[in-house]
């Protein structure tokens, strides 16, 4: 999401769906983060661009209401374990027109399951917020990007961890659900990271 001065916003999502955003491109979103924090890095650093790095991981919702109905229960790791809700008020809003700009990286830390109680960071007019995560389109957050890592069904099995395979159904359902391929902008193919396609 890009804030102006004349309150025109656009969205950026690195919408990694497929689950890779834990399980190919785990240094991914470390790298981007650390040019971001460096002034942007790339493209943006050079057009004079802030970059604000999300990632969802910062949002889930308290284990409690995640394991409401068990810790392998597909249904709630679809659509009940990220707070969109806290998103949309403690992300998008402030960014929204006449909004303060003033963005929360992060809400919960799963680890302690604990509020993390970071500090707001305020995004300047022209800034631009990367938002990173699985299963985020379908949702009508407002991206003017999305960028949707795929994996092919047996390349996501082989790199799923044994103990998280339960999660695979979710990913099939959110493949036949929202269809993150033609919703997205960009495509990239990642079955071997080391070779990524993209169709832009």
């Amino acid at each position: 999401m890009e804030r102006g001065d004349a309150h025109e916003h656009a969205g950026v999502a690195v919408a990694q769906g497929d689950g890779v955003d834990a399980r190919v491109f785990q240094r991914l979103p470390g790298r981007v983060e650390a040019r971001a924090r460096r002034g942007g890095g790339g493209a943006l650093s050079r057009a004079g661009r802030t970059a604000l790095v999300v990632a969802t991981e910062g949002f889930l919702r308290p284990a409690s209401l995640r394991f409401e109905y068990g810790h392998e229960d597909v249904d709630s790791y679809h659509s009940g374990w990220f707070d969109t809700g806290a998103l949309w008020r403690e992300v998008f809003g402030p960014l929204e027109p006449g909004g303060t700009g003033r963005v929360l990286p992060d809400l919960w830390d799963p680890a302690t399951d604990r509020a993390t109680r970071s500090p707001y960071v305020r995004l300047p007019p022209g800034g631009v917020l990367l938002l990173h995560g699985p299963l985020l389109l379908g949702h009508w957050f407002p991206f003017d990007l999305t960028v949707h890592v795929r994996l092919s069904p047996g390349a996501l099995r082989r790199r799923t961890p044994e103990a998280e395979r339960w999660t695979l159904p979710a990913f099939e359902r959110y493949e036949t659900e929202t269809d993150p391929a033609a919703a997205a902008d960009v495509v990239v193919r990642a079955d071997d990271p080391r070779h990524p396609a993209w169709n832009g």
